[in-house]
């Protein structure tokens, strides 16, 4: 199982597969997970779903198959597997596929669900396709890395807007007689930036509202003041609260500053919307994989709560049911030009994917 499970994670890499072209890999794992004993099946939108056992409670583990952009050779070197998506996230999907593999004759009443997606680097489309198209799962998996002896439980929630900025233009030799839309603008960003609610923990990074300022964009000619400025935000919401929520109250603030200042248009867009999520570490689901990263590698798992963004918050929300995010590598790695994965920790994850699995079904007949 060692030599496959290298050479199956390597045949991936080498595969490159950027969000938008993930045909190729979708055809080269739909078949190799027929010839590892899966009922296999390929949606409209490119996802590929293996499937072993029957019966419930259904188990999914959800990996995704693209990339971001930049090809990167697949070597070994140190005992390290090189190769783009090695991190991010192909090795976690690798052994999600090869463990289950390892219970395809095991007489299993239940249902275990592998399916690698499309678009997770870009708007999520494989894992909305999944839930519209009705997937019912008792208890979720998201390969992605945490580090073979961690589960992240929570991710924040994000709300990215785009706020445009219209103003009056005239000379840039006569500022006095007009408003500066990017100054107005910034105006805004700074009185967003001091959004905060009751409930907020605001010594703690993921319980409390964060803001950046990502992009911008105003100006014309050199000689004429700005009437036009276009700002980008991406405010990250901790679990105690919606996106939808605290769009309201940037809302409120947009709204008091234009009756402030009834000489500038401003408007609000929502390019993104992804609701914040945290699984209850008490659920069977994260005894199990704490159980078996226990059994494993003879310590206790570490619970993460991260203030990115992940496909877990989207189904979490969706079904309301148990979802963690667990795999092999270091994220620091992501989309870096050094992107690899330590061939060690990708065969243990391998393991801890298997017994947890097994775990799971017994805490739940409990």
């Amino acid at each position: 199982m060692h030599d496959y499970a290298v050479h199956f994670l390597t045949r991936l890499l080498e595969i490159y597969s950027p969000s938008g072209r993930e045909e190729e890999i979708s055809n080269f794992l739909g078949k190799e997970m027929e010839n590892l004993g899966f009922r296999v099946q390929k949606d409209e939108v490119g996802n590929v779903i293996g499937e072993i056992g029957r019966g419930k409670p259904i188990i999914l583990l959800c990996g995704h198959m693209d990339t971001v952009a930049g090809y990167i050779p697949a070597r070994v070197e140190n005992d390290k597997l090189y190769g783009r998506g090695a991190v991010d996230a192909k090795a976690s999907l690798a052994a999600m596929i090869v463990a289950s593999s390892t219970l395809v004759n095991s007489g299993l009443l239940n249902s275990v669900l592998v399916a690698g997606v499309v678009d997770e680097e870009g708007s999520s489309r494989g894992i909305k396709h999944l839930i519209k198209e009705g997937i019912s799962p008792a208890y979720a998996i998201f390969g992605e890395p945490s580090g073979v002896e961690k589960i992240t439980i929570g991710y924040k929630g994000s709300l990215r807007l785009k706020i445009t900025c219209r103003t009056q233009t005239g000379h840039s030799a006569a500022p006095w007689l007009y408003e500066s839309a990017i100054e107005r603008a910034f105006e805004i960003w700074r009185e967003i930036r001091k959004l905060h609610l009751p409930g907020e923990k605001l010594g703690s990074h993921f319980y409390s509202i964060t803001s950046c300022l990502t992009k911008i964009k105003g100006g014309e000619a050199a000689s004429r003041v700005p009437s036009k400025c276009d700002i980008h935000l991406d405010i990250r919401v901790p679990p105690q609260f919606t996106s939808r929520q605290v769009f309201d109250e940037v809302s409120k603030i947009i709204k008091q500053y234009q009756i402030s200042n009834p000489k500038v248009s401003v408007k609000v867009k929502i390019e993104d919307l992804t609701d914040p999520f945290e699984v209850d570490q008490g659920s069977p689901l994260v005894q199990a994989l704490s159980w078996s990263i226990r059994k494993l590698r003879h310590k206790p798992a570490t619970l993460l709560r991260k203030t990115g963004t992940g496909d877990m918050n989207i189904l979490g929300r969706a079904m309301r049911i148990p979802v963690v995010t667990y795999g092999p590598g270091d994220s620091r790695l992501d989309h870096t030009p050094n992107e690899h994965i330590d061939i060690q920790e990708y065969l243990d994850s391998i393991q801890v994917y298997r017994e947890a699995i097994i775990k799971l079904l017994q805490l739940h007949k409990n």
